[in-house]
Formats: C-alpha cells, sequence, structure tokens
C-alpha cells in the first residue's frame, strides 16, 4: 500500500494549538501542518478581487477561493486543486500570485461534502477519516462547475488551465483527461499510478488515452511517496497515447522531496520552487492559456 500523501512534518518554530481558529476559506492553515514556517510567503490583494464564493454543484453550494484582477474581464482561467489539506491560506496564496499575473484563478473546496479537513491533528486521520472518502467522480463534476462559474464572472473558457498540487497534483492529472476545455495543466507532485478502490477506481496512468492537454509535471526526486519508475511509465505511456498529450514533459529536481513548493512547510526548496513557478507560469503562456 502506498503512503500518504503526504510527509511527516517536523515542528520548526514554537506554537501553541489552543491559538489556532478556523476563520474564512482561505485563512488560517489545517490543524495537520502546524506550525507553520517564518519564511511562509504572503501575496497582497492590492488590485485583485479576492475571497471566497459560491458554486453550486450537483445541488449543492460549493465554496471557494477566487481571486482575480479587479474590473477586467475576458481573462484566462486557472483551476487551481488544492493539496491534501483543503483550501487554506497556502492554496489562496497561491489563487492571489495567479491573479497578480493576469488570471481569475479560483480553489475550489473538493471536501465540502465529506468534512473539514482543518480539524484533523494528524495527517493519517485527515487522510484515512476524509480524503479516502471523496470519490473521483465527484471532484471532477466539481471542477466542472467551478470552470463553469469562472466563464459567468470574467473568466475566458476558451482559456483555462488546472493546476494542482500532492493530492491536486493526481486530480490535475486526471482533470487534463476528463475535460477537452483544458488547454494545459500543471502537477506538482502528483500520484500518476497507485491504489484502486471505489473512491478512486482509475489513476492518471490508466486513463492517457483521454488526454487532452499536454501535463506539465513538476517532481522531487527524494520524493518516497512517488516511485521514479511510475513517472516513467507515465512518459512512455503518454508517448504511445493521444496527440494533445504527448508534448506533455517532467522535471524532476534531484534535491527535493514532496512539498518542495509549500513555502509553509521545511519541504519547501526555495529554488526550486521558484524555477517551477517560473515553468507554470511559462508553460501556461505557451500553451495558450495566458
Amino acid at each position: 500500500m502506498l503512503k500518504p500523501e503526504v510527509d511527516s512534518l517536523v515542528p520548526h518554530v514554537p506554537f501553541d494549538r489552543r491559538t489556532f481558529i478556523k476563520a474564512a476559506l482561505g485563512s488560517g492553515f489545517a490543524a495537520a501542518v502546524l506550525p507553520v514556517s517564518a519564511q511562509t510567503i504572503h501575496t497582497d490583494s492590492d488590485g485583485l478581487e479576492a475571497g471566497e464564493v459560491a458554486v453550486t454543484s450537483g445541488g449543492i453550494i460549493v465554496p471557494a477561493y477566487r481571486a482575480q484582477p479587479k474590473g477586467k474581464t475576458h481573462l484566462p482561467v486557472i483551476i487551481v486543486v488544492h493539496e491534501i489539506f483543503g483550501v487554506h491560506e497556502h492554496i489562496a496564496d497561491v489563487c492571489r500570485r495567479f491573479a497578480k499575473a493576469g488570471y481569475l484563478a479560483i480553489a475550489p473546496n473538493l471536501y465540502t461534502r465529506e468534512g473539514d479537513a482543518s480539524i484533523y491533528p494528524t495527517i493519517q486521520q485527515l487522510n484515512e477519516q476524509l480524503v479516502s472518502k471523496v470519490p473521483d467522480a465527484q471532484v471532477l463534476a466539481d471542477l466542472d462547475a467551478t470552470v463553469a462559474w469562472a466563464g459567468e464572472h470574467g473568466g475566458d473558457l476558451r482559456r483555462v488551465g488546472v493546476n494542482g498540487f500532492c493530492w491536486g497534483g493526481r486530480i490535475t492529472w486526471l482533470y487534463a483527461e476528463h475535460n477537452p476545455n483544458v488547454r494545459a495543466g500543471v502537477a506538482w507532485y502528483g500520484r500518476v499510478a497507485g491504489d484502486h478502490t471505489a473512491m478512486t477506481p482509475a489513476n492518471p496512468i490508466d486513463r492517457v488515452a483521454d488526454l487532452h492537454a499536454p501535463v506539465l509535471g513538476l517532481y522531487g526526486r527524494q520524493d518516497t511517496s512517488i516511485p521514479q519508475d511510475t513517472l516513467e511509465q507515465m512518459k512512455q505511456a503518454i508517448a504511445e497515447g493521444p496527440r494533445e498529450g504527448r508534448g506533455s514533459q517532467f522535471v524532476v529536481y534531484d534535491d527535493a522531496g514532496h512539498a518542495f513548493f509549500a513555502d509553509y512547510r521545511p519541504s519547501y526548496k526555495k529554488a526550486d520552487a521558484e524555477d517551477g513557478w517560473r515553468r507554470a507560469l511559462a508553460w501556461f503562456k505557451q500553451h495558450g492559456v495566458a
């Protein structure tokens, strides 16, 4: 059985858990990742419309964090797929970073029906009690609804990209296989292979024949949760798959482990994270999202 989606955390700054209060979506951090690092990046919302919005999917309200340049329309769209920890402050910050680059960026809470990812004190409990109960089909439908919402609120649905981290990296691959309107994806340390369950009946490698858009995969060679041979198998499957996906690329950072982009965690690798971000922006521009 594969390991949980993320490696164990090592506390590295003092923090009293009793001071943790869950507020609006995209503010604060999940209990399982506390304490956060002193190096955590905060992007301001100057010049942006940013905050929680409501997406209707399957007859329920799915909260989402949205950021976009103020007063502008016909914006390229980036769907930001959260990590295992849900839509916390880091994911909201990523949305603001994309918005500063000219995008309408939106991150839906894909655990809305199953519970609150912020309350679980350990990653194992979060994975076992919540994440393992989230069906892929439901997630993909919620992302479809999120894209539709973006199109009704200033987004140009001819220019849609998807960007995801960890749990959301796997979903990024699946969504590029699911939605033919996605022009490009960036998957940060997302699994391409793994167990098959009732909730996760297929993995990205199983559905390469459906890959509608090129995906940039960003990985760390020291990531023990994602075997390098699965990436090699994915590359081979893509090379033999449909033309639309053959432009996909993989970048593997030799010294990076899992969650190397997560600046709020000790796993953060500044140089690799910054290089990956530059590559992501260039990728979306190259493939017509920007």
